[in-house]
């Protein structure tokens, strides 16, 4: 039997590989989830719900059916903080983790997958990349934990409670989760900036992308000896660049567009805070300082564009991802310039990677209009609300205008499927549908087609 699944998946692409081990993942999560204990006492959750929760937990997104603190023990709590790493740091980091612990070799089979979870171009230095991605994460949710953990002793009666909030925190704001056990996010510290400011902290270093705090990593290293000066990629260039961009003109869009209204009355400084931190959370964390109710519709819809875009490639965040997003503004700002070939930062960039941007958004925004018109069809929810749930589940976010209990089975199945999408990736999504690449075996005449 096993050598016979071993086959069967040896046939399969790395992508549906992937796609496979994603799925194990929800359905481990699901009987983690149905254990008697994991709940408190006297709660009762559908099977249908509890599918719900595995999907929005293992692809970090945070949607949720109903109020976590008033459902879940503090053994709950903390599957859902080991099944959060999953999502977080990858199912093929964990495994190799896991693979490594027990001594077993790494093949090329294995390197393929890593590659293919990790959206990696080459197979050297997989086992390092992902050793360095588990140090990054369990590092920064063990020192984030502890900040927290200290700050909340002035709000939590016993250090236990306090230790437990702070560490749930920390893991969720890294993995980008957007899930609380204060029953109401983030709301209760919306006034404390320590906490705000390490939040959003955690957020950026798990949405801008491991590649990038790796490559942050050797250049500081680098430093400390002789030698030629460090050259960072194209890529760590134009996923900060993009990253800091969105993120400051989210915050002063948001700013402008409260002032007179979920802002009105609060000090400059105050509202611009508030608004930086909801440009940050809509990358892909998905938690808040305040009610999303609050907020005028012009705000929801800049958030759900931000949501949509998500966060940086190989990050725990969902959406098309920040560099996809970059790509598109760069091909028809130039293309419109008469250029044929993009640049950025004194490089060219790839024919194939300008195609996969540009692949990428048409099935995403596809996908996303698919999904709203269902919802809308078998609901009878505001336009504006499904755009924002729509998009908050694809992007793996996990904000909510409050809709998401009241949704019908049709309507949360595509929520799941979204979740699913947006944490696997579109490019393996584009890849499962394809399955193994092959060479053309011939090319037909070429021939000019109008358009536009």
């Amino acid at each position: 039997m096993w050598i016979r699944t071993r086959r069967w998946i040896e046939k399969r692409s790395p992508a549906q590989v992937i796609a496979g081990y994603y799925l194990l993942a929800v359905a481990i999560a699901i009987l983690l989830l149905s254990l008697p204990a994991v709940r408190k006492p006297g709660v009762n959750v559908s099977f249908f719900d509890t599918v719900f929760m595995s999907v929005s937990i293992v692809s970090d997104t945070g949607l949720s059916v109903f109020n976590v603190a008033d459902t879940y023990s503090a053994f709950g709590y903390f599957v859902i903080m080991f099944i959060l790493q999953f999502g977080g740091i990858g199912i093929m980091a964990m495994s190799t983790f896991f693979w490594i612990l027990t001594g077993r070799r790494i093949g090329l089979r294995e390197r393929q997958l890593i590659m293919v979870d990790n959206n990696q171009f080459a197979l050297s230095g997989l086992v390092s990349l992902v050793t360095d991605i588990l140090k990054f994460v369990l590092i920064t949710e063990l020192a984030g934990a502890v900040i927290f953990g200290i700050r909340f002793l002035r709000y939590y009666p016993t250090v236990e409670e306090a230790l437990l909030q702070g560490l749930f925190a920390s893991v969720s704001a890294t993995t980008n989760a957007g899930m609380d056990i204060t029953g109401n996010s983030l709301v209760p510290y919306a006034g404390d900036y320590v906490v705000q400011l390490v939040t959003m902290a955690l957020i950026i270093f798990g949405a801008i992308g491991f590649p990038v705090l790796i490559e942050v990593k050797t250049f500081f290293a680098k430093r400390k000896t002789a030698g030629s000066p460090y050259r960072f990629s194209l890529f760590a260039k134009m996923t900060t660049f993009t990253y800091g961009i969105l993120l400051a003109i989210g915050a002063i869009l948001i700013w402008l567009l409260e002032i007179g209204h979920a802002f009105k009355g609060m000090s400059w400084h105050a509202g611009l805070f508030y608004a930086l931190f909801q440009s940050t959370t809509t990358r892909s964390a998905g938690l808040t300082t305040l009610d999303i109710d609050d907020l005028t519709m012009p705000t929801l819809l800049l958030m759900s564009a931000y949501m949509f875009i998500g966060g940086s490639p190989n990050s725990v965040g969902g959406g098309i991802r920040t560099t996809t997003f970059a790509l598109n503004v760069l091909f028809v700002y130039q293309y419109a310039k008469g250029y044929r070939k993009i640049k950025a930062f004194k490089r060219e960039i790839h024919p194939d990677d300008i195609l996969k941007s540009l692949a990428i958004t048409v099935l995403a925004l596809l996908l996303c209009s698919l999904s709203i018109l269902a919802i809308c069809i078998t609901d009878r929810e505001s336009l504006l609300a499904v755009i924002f749930e729509v998009c908050s589940a694809f992007g793996t976010v996990g904000m909510s205008t409050g809709i998401t209990p009241e949704l019908s089975p049709i309507a949360k199945g595509i929520l799941m499927a979204l979740m699913f999408m947006g944490r696997i990736g579109l490019t393996s999504c584009l890849y499962l549908i394809g399955g193994n690449r092959k060479a053309p075996k011939f090319n037909y005449p070429a021939e000019r087609v109008m358009t536009g």
